[in-house]
């Protein structure tokens, strides 16, 4: 059993790489976008990172993020979020609508307006600029529209460089 809080980074294989990331992880500030009741600073609060803010527009996750993370700002929709608005972050988190990429759907896909929120995420990325994106979807996302709307949202991120 390890006698050390820390995280083990032994995956990386390489000790050096390792002390860059458990130093670099105190310091890293995020943005959360489509939080949901926020499983990221779940799993990231015991890394060290800290949120910049929230973006969510339903009711009852936002009174769960009210409630339990009352000093991060709490944003309702994240497509007007202005550049310089909250504290610049490291990386931009989030997991926009699934229900127009989902099998289960009828698969809309970026025609959709829930569908087009992924673009509105990288559009967000452009004005903030964050070093790293997290995006998460389901499976889906890669057949939608015959895999060209996946083949979009890799376009998008090269052009952000």
């Amino acid at each position: 059993m390890p006698t050390s809080d820390k995280p083990s980074y032994s995956a990386f294989g390489d000790e050096t790489m390792a002390a860059n990331v458990t130093v670099q992880s105190r310091k890293l500030r995020y943005g959360s976008v489509c939080s949901g009741i926020e499983a990221a600073t779940a799993a990231w609060h015991p890394l060290g990172w800290r949120p910049s803010f929230f973006s969510e527009i339903d009711k009852f996750p936002r009174a769960v993020l009210s409630h339990h993370y009352p000093k991060v700002p709490l944003h309702g929709d994240f497509t007007s979020i202005r550049a310089g608005e909250y504290d610049p972050i490291d990386l931009l988190v989030g997991g926009t609508p699934c229900q127009s990429f989902s099998v289960a759907g009828l698969r809309g896909g970026l025609g959709d307006a829930r569908g087009n929120l992924a673009l509105e995420y990288l559009k967000l990325a452009q004005r903030l600029g964050p070093k790293w994106l997290v995006w998460e979807n389901v499976p889906g996302v890669l057949s939608s529209g015959g895999g060209r709307d996946f083949g979009s949202l890799l376009g998008g991120l090269v052009e952000l460089g």
